[in-house]
């Protein structure tokens, strides 16, 4: 079933409109009347079906929670509460009486996001840079100097150490065999979860050698239980290749400590180790994104995460290309840090931080700290 809209036609008896009672000064009272919504029913009403089933969210509620969510870094929990709290919230998703209600459960937005893709949420993000050209947030001239760097975005996963990893691979392997009817020999549940809590222990007193060989011992015990559902899965004539989970569990298993690409977590497996240089925090753990702002404003014309830990200068041409896809603009001049030495960007003029040549006295005046900062 197509996703219906949010009907306000409809009067109701002694109670006032939000229109008529929020300041029209406010900056969501504005926005909601600048955004073109018709445009994200227009495009995102493909991935609805015609058809008897439950009536899906307006368009409009979920791409306003999703670009609320993004001004102040919510959980989808967070704003579906502070949503119901908030009448200017409410009006710029575009209800026009006071809701008393939860409008979704918050599980609702993550299934929205996975409707719409990568695809989806790239036409919000350009749709959002349209609108401060449009409204001249920010002049055309200035889209033609951005600003290009690389952070790491960090997932949500405790520290992470072989232990914890072997015993939550042994949990959600058992967990699938009891699922799927598969009957084990042994779970060691009880002596996994003891053993963890010896590693812990150990660790704390520096006692390094007994905390080894605990995690060892924690790692015999996936081994088994890996080996066990194995010889279930062909008496049941069952396929690994099929399982996700077994290749995943399989990698845990023969991945070494010097490796790269290693698995971090069991329920982020992208999640990579990033070394930035920060003094606080030698490593941080999730994956690199790739952030280009214009010079002047600071209006963000791509986003991107990149996948796995990829060199800044072999990224900074894909970048560029998408800031101008975004933009609708030609880029011509970019500023980068020393990270992006060996870039291969040629058809523009790119300022590394680090490098003397070429610097005068206007790329001076456009850099924040020329006595720091020194470019191409």
């Amino acid at each position: 079933m197509k996703p219906r809209k949010i009907n306000n036609s409809q009067e109701r008896f002694l109670e006032q409109r939000l229109c008529e009672q929020l300041n029209p000064h406010d900056e969501f009272y504005q926005l909601a009347e600048m955004i073109d919504w018709s445009f994200y029913e227009r495009e995102f009403g493909e991935f609805y079906s015609e058809g008897a089933s439950r009536p899906p969210k307006p368009i409009r509620l979920m791409v306003g929670l999703i670009l609320i969510q993004n001004m102040y870094d919510l959980s989808d929990r967070a704003v579906v509460k502070h949503w119901l709290q908030n009448p200017y919230w409410q009006f710029f998703c575009g209800f026009d009486f006071l809701q008393w209600k939860f409008p979704i459960e918050p599980s609702t937005l993550t299934r929205f996001r996975k409707r719409l893709g990568e695809h989806g949420i790239s036409k919000i993000f350009k749709s959002t840079v349209k609108l401060a050209i449009d409204e001249r947030v920010v002049s055309l001239k200035s889209l033609e100097k951005i600003i290009v760097d690389t952070t790491v975005m960090e997932k949500n996963i405790t520290h992470p150490t072989d232990a914890k990893l072997y015993h939550k691979a042994r949990e959600r392997l058992i967990k699938w065999c009891q699922k799927e009817g598969l009957q084990l020999r042994q779970s060691y549940t009880h002596v996994s979860k003891r053993a963890l809590h010896d590693v812990s222990r150990y660790a704390h007193a520096r006692q390094m050698k007994r905390a080894k060989r605990k995690t060892k011992q924690i790692k015999v015990y996936l081994g088994r239980v890996y080996r066990d559902a194995l010889r279930c899965m062909r008496r049941l004539g069952m396929q690994k290749t099929a399982m996700p989970l077994f290749a995943l569990i399989e990698a845990i298993l023969h991945q070494d400590r010097t490796d790269a690409n290693k698995i971090y977590s069991f329920h982020e497996p992208h999640v990579r180790c990033i070394s930035k240089g920060k003094a606080h925090k030698k490593y941080e753990f999730g994956c690199k994104v790739s952030i280009a702002i214009t010079h002047k404003e600071g209006l963000a014309l791509d986003v991107s995460a990149l996948e796995g830990n990829p060199y800044d200068g072999h990224t900074l041409k894909e970048v560029l290309k998408r800031s101008e896809e975004n933009s609708e603009r030609k880029i011509k001049m970019a500023f980068v840090d020393r990270g992006y030495r060996g870039h291969e960007v040629t058809d523009k003029i790119v300022y590394r931080s680090g490098q003397k040549r070429g610097v005068t006295k206007y790329i001076e005046s456009l850099i924040p700290n020329s006595a720091d900062l020194y470019v191409i």
